[in-house]
């Protein structure tokens, strides 16, 4: 050891599980300079040796790629990410100009769950950056405004894009903006107008092909708050056979799901994900991001997950206003569009959606490590009841009644 490492000192960190390990191993990434060494010893585990050592190879790939694309000089900040492995950064030259790097290295399988797949093939969650590309530009050639794309390195799963900026959806006290909300709705009954392919291009001789939100990645999702919430948040253990009469329940309405005409399904359009963009005219004052789980589905979905806004309380009132705009921009195109019909697959993806929400955030806690999202379940299960009331799914409020009663509890009350 050096003189100067003894004067540094010893840091010990006890490092609790995977997801501590790889927030330690990036902020390092992020820190470390040309010329530093970085030697791993001691009991690291293969395991842990691997994830180093990939965490430093997307670090020389990504100074290369900035460097390649000529924002060698910019400066970088971290960016708050998502609940999601990826990581971003701001980058900012001298002259102030922006731009942002995704970091979104290939997903790694997850143990097999179902028919020998991990369930983020089942769930049809993007496995490497080519989705995001692919989708990026098929938005883009629509008119939308997705990021630019400024330079990519797709075998690293890294992306140089454009900073659409950080003006939102929301106001300075973070409440919905009626406005740009109901800007969003028209934007999406527009998208749905159209006839829209399911391959796209990421490369030369390289597509995309759209994954179907099929009976299986509807199922899995709804199976999260049986294996998340239940125990951890309502504190119920579920036997086999009320487990099965849930599956049962959701099947009989994904039937109705799976009848309807199919479309792009961006699967997360709502607040994090929408940028205000003041400059732009129409639809393009509409910045979009985080798409790349996008799918092939009922349009009912992306308006519910618009309208019932996981991050933030959407009133009913600017709901019911957000469907109406939605349904007077289809009608104009399609007089006879069938806005009951909509509103009740409206209500059932909500449900399916928020389900699903429950389960992930209570995920998000108890394997992960992250309890800020619980402050979210409130909000997503006062979303859910109020998507149960519809007659559609009387059924699945029954259940839900018999079987996950603090559902039902008003805050407050104990559980």
């Amino acid at each position: 050891m050096t003189e100067e490492a003894r004067a540094a000192g010893t840091h010990r960190l006890l490092l609790a599980n995977e997801a501590a390990t790889i927030r330690l191993a990036a902020d390092i990434a992020a820190i470390v300079k040309p010329g530093d060494i970085v030697a791993l010893s001691g009991h690291l585990g293969s395991g842990k040796s691997v994830l180093w050592k990939q965490r430093l190879a997307i670090a020389v790939a990504a100074r290369k790629l900035i460097d390649g694309a000529g924002w060698g000089e910019a400066r970088r900040d971290f960016m708050l990410g998502d609940a999601s492995t990826r990581a971003y950064e701001r980058l900012t030259r001298p002259g102030g100009e922006t731009a942002v790097l995704m970091i979104s290295p290939p997903r790694p399988d997850g143990p097999p769950i179902r028919m020998g797949k991990p369930y983020s093939a089942i769930a049809h969650l993007a496995e490497t950056i080519d989705a995001f590309v692919a989708m990026d530009r098929g938005l883009r050639s629509l008119g939308y405004s997705a990021p630019e794309i400024l330079a990519e390195d797709l075998a690293g799963g890294l992306l140089l894009i454009e900073d659409l900026g950080a003006e939102g959806v929301l106001d300075a006290e973070g409440r919905p903006i009626p406005e740009r909300y109901e800007a969003t709705a028209r934007l999406l009954a527009d998208l749905h107008r159209h006839t829209l392919p399911t391959i796209l291009p990421v490369a030369e001789g390289h597509d995309h092909i759209i994954p179907e939100y099929d009976r299986q990645a509807l199922a899995i999702e709804t199976e999260l708050i049986l294996e998340w919430y239940a125990p951890h948040i309502a504190g119920v253990t579920l036997p086999a056979v009320t487990q099965a009469e849930f599956g049962r329940i959701w099947n009989k309405l994904f039937d109705e799901i799976l009848a309807a005409p199919a479309t792009w399904t961006l699967r997360d359009v709502h607040s994090p994900n929408l940028i205000w963009l003041d400059k732009r005219e129409g639809l393009a004052k509409l910045g979009l991001i985080d798409f790349q789980d996008a799918v092939l589905g009922h349009p009912a979905y992306d308006l519910a997950a618009l309208g019932q806004d996981a991050r933030v309380d959407v009133p009913a009132a600017l709901e019911l206003r957000l469907l109406a705009a939605y349904g007077s921009a289809r009608r104009a195109d399609v007089p006879d569009f069938d806005l009951a019909g909509f509103a009740r697959a409206y209500a059932i993806l909500g449900a399916q959606r928020n389900t699903k929400i429950a389960g992930i955030f209570a995920r998000l806690d108890k394997r992960d490590g992250k309890p800020g999202y619980l402050k979210h379940l409130p909000r997503i299960e006062a979303y859910l009841r109020r998507n149960l009331e519809h007659p559609a799914l009387e059924e699945l409020k029954g259940w839900y009644q018999a079987h996950m009663p603090r559902l039902f509890e008003e805050p407050g009350e104990a559980v």
